[in-house]
């Protein structure tokens, strides 16, 4: 099991005067909706409990108001919470004095917010600087290590130019820039491009899963999109109304909806694409067909198994076979579940 960086422990957020008292209430089963009916509270998070592996992208989605937003906040302690822990490294963030929240903030945690943040009177070499600046760095340290990671996301060149002078992704490039400036072990990632045309968005997410490759981050990563979360995700939590429906690697949750509102998010994805055939290998199985890498998708192997005329695919992963696939399993996964949708406005 891989070491990890974050746990999020039975955590309640409920907004009002006493929110202490609500959770009781939550507790018995009142519903977000009564409580804001009966109490004049709202339940913005109900007994999240997460674990966060080290160096991956955990990516946390709902609908708006899910309380994906107000969840990552927790983790740098943005937003205070009713109950619960939030432990980091094993050190509860909730506990910390205001020097040691201070440091984690500046030293541990950088945050890459959806509507850029920058600053309109500063240059893009002054925004990227920031965060440097202000761990206590010196313009002559901090301006070799921000020109350095303007250069990795395509900047160079505009060092002096202004935020109004960029488009929306360079722009985001630019709060990339600074969060990886200061070299934090945590990223946070809040609907970071949602905000992006959709090429652009695409263009962002190669930019950072490149990086990821490299630098091994621990990501958290916020979205209402499913195919951004299935892209780049190595580990996905669906909330709905403050609540986690469910938990687990992309070809988990495509396999396995935990409920039709889960159901609902993944009904449209283009499953021949994002299926990998080791997800779907029966590891007692055998065939006489070609052998495939256990992350090929289910579309790659379909087309190899056309060529090759064969009935299946054996399946290898780290150069081991571990089972195979038929061309039956292979289309039975792909086929689309049947059975009458609610539609996915039916639980906002």
């Amino acid at each position: 099991m891989p070491d990890l960086k974050i746990q999020i422990k039975n955590l309640y957020k409920i907004f009002g005067r006493n929110d202490k008292k609500m959770i009781s209430h939550v507790e018995s089963g009142m519903s977000k909706a009564e409580l804001l009916e009966t109490h004049g509270h709202v339940l913005a998070l109900k007994d999240v409990n997460i674990d966060v592996p080290a160096k991956g992208v955990q990516v946390i989605m709902g609908l708006s108001g899910s309380g994906k937003s107000t969840l990552i906040r927790h983790i740098n302690r943005l937003i205070e919470p009713t109950s619960g822990e939030m432990l980091v490294d094993g050190n509860d963030v909730l506990s910390m004095s205001d020097s040691d929240l201070e440091h984690f903030r500046r030293f541990q945690a950088s945050m890459v917010f959806q509507n850029f943040a920058l600053f309109p009177h500063k240059t893009i070499l002054e925004n990227g600087m920031y965060g440097l600046k202000i761990q206590g760095e010196k313009d002559n340290q901090a301006k070799p290590k921000t020109q350095k990671w303007l250069d990795r996301v395509g900047l160079s060149g505009f060092e002096n130019h202004y935020p109004a002078q960029l488009s929306g992704g360079m722009q985001q490039r630019v709060g990339l820039a600074r969060a990886l400036s200061t070299d934090a072990d945590i990223l946070l990632m809040d609907e970071a491009f949602s905000a992006l045309d959709p090429l652009i968005r695409t263009d962002m997410q190669d930019v950072l899963l490149d990086l990821q490759k490299e630098l091994h981050k621990t990501v958290i990563f916020i979205t209402h999109d499913l195919d951004e979360a299935l892209r780049i995700g190595d580990n996905i939590t669906i909330l709905r109304d403050g609540e986690v429906i469910q938990q687990g690697n992309p070809q988990e949750i495509i396999l396995n909806p935990a409920d039709e509102y889960v159901s609902d998010f993944i009904q449209d994805i283009n499953r021949p694409r994002v299926l990998q055939i080791g997800s779907i290998a029966d590891p007692k199985g055998k065939s006489e067909g070609p052998s495939m890498d256990a992350e090929t998708v289910v579309e790659d192997a379909l087309q190899k198994i056309i060529l090759s005329k064969a009935n299946g695919i054996n399946v290898v992963k780290d150069g081991k076979n571990i089972g195979a696939a038929s061309l039956e399993q292979l289309i039975h996964a792909i086929a689309r579940p049947t059975g009458e949708k609610k539609g996915i406005e039916s639980y906002r």
